[in-house]
C-alpha cells in the first residue's frame, strides 16, 4: 500500500438514492446487452497500435530499463499504448534480444504498485486472472472479496481460459484448490461458477421466469429461515436474459428486488457473492464501477483492486465502466484516479482510463 498525498476535498460522494436506483431499476434491463457474454473490444480504451513494430518497442524498453535510473515514463507510454496481444509479441522479442524476460526486468527495476501494474500489463489476461486467484487463496486467510469479484463478473469463456491457465501454472485443477480454501454455501456457489457452465441461451422462457421467481420468494421472504440452495441453483445456472426476466417477475411478485431480499435473508460471504451475481446479471460495468469507487473510498486506496479492474477491462468495456462511474457517483473515474493516486502508477492508470468525462 502506497502512501499518497491527501486527496482533493472535491471528492466523489456516493449517493445512496442513486445506488438504490441503479440496482433497483429494472425497466430497461430486458433490452440491454449482456455484459457477461460480450467479447467485443469496441468499448475498450486500449486499442492495437497502428504501425506496431515489436523490435522498436524492445529497443525503447531496454534503453529505459538498462540506463542509469529507469525511465518510467517510457515504460508507461509503451506498455499502455499497445494491446495485450502486441505486448505478448514485445515480450517474445525482448527475451530474444536481451536473453532475459521482460517480466524479470520489470520486477528488478520497478517496485510496489507500479511494478504490479506493469507486470499485469504484460501478462496474458487469463494468466493474470489466474495469478489473482492464486494470490487470493495462498497464505494466511483467503481473500474472498477477490474471488467473488472474479467469478461473478467473468464469462464462461473467461472462466474456462482461467481454469486452463491455472492448471498449466500449478499442475492442479483450480476447483481442487478452491475446495480446500473455502467452505459452506459460499464454497458451493463459487465452485459452480468456477465450472464456467452457465446457460448461454438468449431465449427467455417467461413461464420459467415466473416459476423461478415464485420458488425464490418461497425459499426466502415467504418462509421462516432461508433455503439458500434454491438461490444458488437458479442464480448460478440460468442464462443472463432468463435471470433478468426472473428479476422483473420477482419484483412484481414480492414488491422487493431480489437483491433486497438476499441482503435481508443472508449474510457474510454468501450474501456478498449472490448480490455480486445479481449485480453482474444487471450490469458488469456498473458492478465494477462500484468496486473501483469503494477501492478509493475511505482511508487509503486499495491498489490491487484498481490495478485488476483497470488492466483487466481496458480492452473490453472501460468506456462503459467510466459512464457508469459518472452516473453513480457524480464525478469522473479519471478525476478520482488523479486525486487518489500519484507518480508513475497514477499516470499509467490514467492512460488506461483514457479521458476525463
Amino acid at each position: 500500500m502506497n502512501c499518497y498525498p491527501a486527496p482533493s476535498p472535491l471528492r466523489c460522494k456516493i449517493s445512496t438514492a442513486v445506488m438504490a436506483n441503479v440496482w433497483g431499476d429494472l425497466d430497461l434491463l430486458l433490452d440491454s446487452p449482456s455484459s457477461l457474454t460480450v467479447t467485443s473490444t469496441a468499448r475498450g480504451t486500449i486499442k492495437e497500435k497502428a504501425g506496431f513494430k515489436a523490435a522498436e518497442d524492445v529497443v525503447a524498453l531496454r534503453k529505459a530499463i538498462e540506463g542509469i535510473g529507469t525511465t518510467e515514463k517510457t515504460l508507461v507510454e509503451v506498455l499502455t499504448g499497445r494491446s495485450n496481444a502486441q505486448r505478448q509479441l514485445i515480450c517474445k522479442a525482448y527475451q530474444e534480444a536481451a536473453n532475459r524476460t521482460l517480466v524479470d526486468d520489470l520486477k528488478g527495476d520497478t517496485h510496489g504498485d507500479f511494478e504490479d501494474l506493469l507486470v499485469a500489463l504484460v501478462t496474458p489476461p487469463a494468466l493474470f486472472d489466474c495469478h489473482e486467484v492464486i494470490r487470493a487463496i495462498k497464505g494466511p486467510g483467503t481473500t474472498e472479496e477477490t474471488l467473488t469479484e472474479i467469478f461473478a463478473s467473468r464469462s464462461n469463456k473467461q472462466i474456462k481460459a482461467l481454469s486452463d491457465a491455472y492448471l498449466a501454472e500449478t499442475g492442479r485443477s483450480m476447483t481442487h484448490d478452491l475446495k480446500s480454501e473455502v467452505s459452506g454455501d459460499y464454497a458451493t456457489t463459487l465452485l459452480i461458477l468456477a465450472e464456467g457452465k452457465r446457460d448461454e441461451s438468449t431465449n427467455v422462457d417467461p413461464a420459467k421466469a415466473k416459476a423461478d421467481a415464485k420458488a425464490l420468494y418461497e425459499a426466502g421472504e415467504k418462509k421462516w429461515g432461508t433455503d439458500e440452495s434454491k438461490f444458488i441453483d437458479i442464480l448460478c445456472h440460468r442464462s443472463v436474459p432468463q435471470l433478468r426476466q426472473t428479476l422483473v417477475e420477482y419484483k412484481a411478485l414480492s414488491n422487493k428486488t431480489l437483491q433486497e431480499s438476499i441482503e435481508r435473508e443472508m449474510s457474510g460471504n454468501l450474501e456478498d457473492l449472490l448480490v455480486a451475481i445479481v449485480k453482474c446479471v444487471k450490469s458488469v460495468p456498473a458492478y465494477l464501477a462500484e468496486r473501483l469507487f469503494k477501492s478509493t473510498k475511505g482511508v487509503g486506496t486499495t491498489e490491487s483492486v484498481l490495478t485488476r479492474i483497470m488492466v483487466g477491462r481496458s480492452e473490453m468495456d472501460m468506456l462503459d465502466i467510466r459512464a457508469e462511474f459518472k452516473k453513480l457517483f457524480g464525478c469522473s473515474l479519471y478525476s478520482t484516479i488523479k486525486s487518489e493516486t500519484a507518480g508513475s502508477y497514477g499516470q499509467a492508470l490514467l492512460k488506461l482510463c483514457g479521458e476525463d468525462d
